[in-house]
């Protein structure tokens, strides 16, 4: 049954006929609804039904873009900005709730919502920066897979980047597999990733004393220009917006029920899963931080942005000539994992905002070919060296548009006229909205510094 086509009298959503009126086909109409959930099982069978779609999520927690914002951070600033690797944690998994709370409570992802609740006016806008995101997220992606491919087989980075554009056979061959093996996929390249930081930290030796300390947040993150760019980094490439659009839609891959027990036992769930998933997440992601200030921090290495610099500098730092290896393979896993799930929010962000269904491989080759052809002139005009500099900007590009997820996200939980039962709490609104004040504040700031000279 799809609810597109005619809504659930049963559900006690309270949505208006405006709301309703929007409304067309599911965004990846291939896989929705298509995972099921019985009813009558047990909380355990429940939670393994919901799992994955954090995971899918968790993905943007480590992506290569956010590799470029930690290995500075910790080149630079040691131990410090950890601070800000947790409060991005809290505030991710703030927000993801909210987009499982909307795509149950009111059947849309963000992207529909947005067009159904909002004049054309507003919602052009929001999709060109939504599409502007996923075109920095894919740029992030694009350079690092080149990097992962240039470290491990010695390819040119130029031809490392033409050849990420074929990853679209890899994703359409996942796609045809079903959603199922799509997760199982994510999931053990996490499972590679996290096996190759172990065993890097390990070989790094931290001052655990220090890492535990570099997790309490200092005023000097907000004061000192160069490291509220790299924190902002951090934030964009955490929170990504493109994640906001990607978590309200795959959750609706879960055939849960429209009455109120059902639904709040699918909101339950599928929080459940994307929290622990960006707690996993976080240990991943502190993991670069560490290891970038254990090593280049430590040896007086303080400029250590491009992937390939840090590569290079593993095995004398670390005495191990394995280490080079496990970064690497890490890195290609991580562009690897990154590729599938920008895709995914590509397709919805198109879909969900101006209700255009391209095929996959098209859509995947346009935004593939928007992000290969700026990273190509770059590498071309200035040389590998900015390659690592253009992953931190499109990071600090990501953190400008996120609010132009976030407030609308806000928006629409808050109310229950689109929300019914659902509608999040009160607190959690007022948490949101902080979460959404505080970004616009710091991307202020720093635009206040950088045309100030500061």
């Amino acid at each position: 049954m799809s609810v597109a086509s005619e809504p659930d009298k049963s559900r006690n959503s309270g949505e208006s006929e405006g709301w309703l009126r929007g409304r067309g086909e599911p965004s990846l109409v291939d896989v929705f609804r298509s995972i099921a959930v019985s009813p009558g099982s047990s909380a355990w069978r429940k939670f393994l039904a919901f799992l994955g779609p954090g995971y899918l999520v968790a993905v943007g927690y480590m992506d290569p873009g956010n590799w470029a914002t930690s290995l500075a951070g910790g080149a630079q600033f040691g131990y410090t900005l950890l601070a800000v690797a947790l409060i991005s944690n809290v505030m991710a998994i703030i927000l993801q709730s909210l987009c499982v709370r909307l795509a149950i409570g009111s059947g849309r992802d963000l992207a529909q919502a947005c067009r159904d609740g909002f004049p054309r006016w507003v919602a052009w806008p929001l999709w060109l920066l939504a599409e502007l995101a996923i075109c920095a997220t894919d740029l992030a992606e694009v350079i690092g897979t080149a990097i992962g491919l240039q470290l491990l087989f010695g390819i040119p980075l130029e031809i490392g980047v033409l050849i990420t554009a074929l990853d679209v056979f890899l994703i359409l061959w996942l796609q045809s597999r079903g959603f199922r093996k799509v997760e199982a996929f994510i999931i053990t390249l996490l499972g590679v990733i996290a096996v190759c930081f172990a065993i890097q930290i390990f070989l790094a030796d931290p001052d655990w004393s220090q890492v535990l300390g570099g997790f309490v947040p200092t005023s000097q993150i907000v004061s000192n220009p160069n490291m509220l760019y790299l924190a902002l980094g951090i934030i964009g490439a955490t929170v990504m917006p493109h994640n906001l659009y990607l978590h309200s839609g795959i959750v609706q891959t879960r055939a849960y029920g429209h009455s109120p027990g059902e639904q709040r036992d699918a909101l339950r769930f599928a929080t459940i899963d994307s929290t622990v998933a960006l707690m996993f997440a976080l240990t991943i992601n502190a993991s670069i931080l560490i290891l970038a200030a254990a090593t280049f921090h430590v040896a007086g290495e303080r400029d250590v942005s491009e992937l390939g610099r840090a590569h290079e500098l593993l095995q004398p730092l670390l005495g191990a000539s394995i280490a080079p290896s496990l970064f690497a393979i890490a890195l290609l896993c991580c562009g690897l994992n990154s590729t599938v799930t920008a895709t995914m929010a590509g397709q919805i962000v198109m879909e969900g905002f101006i209700d255009i269904k391209l095929a996959a491989w098209l859509r995947r080759l346009v935004t593939r070919l928007v992000a290969i052809v700026p990273a190509i002139v770059v590498i071309l005009l200035y040389g590998e060296s900015y390659a690592g500099k253009l992953l931190i900007l499109s990071q600090v590009v990501l953190s400008f548009q996120l609010p132009f997820a976030v407030i609308p996200l806000v928006m629409f939980t808050a109310s229950r006229s689109k929300m019914g039962d659902l509608v999040a709490p009160r607190w959690l609104t007022v948490v949101a909205a902080v979460i959404a004040a505080v970004i616009v504040v710091l991307n202020v700031k720093l635009l206040v510094d950088v045309f100030s000279g500061g």
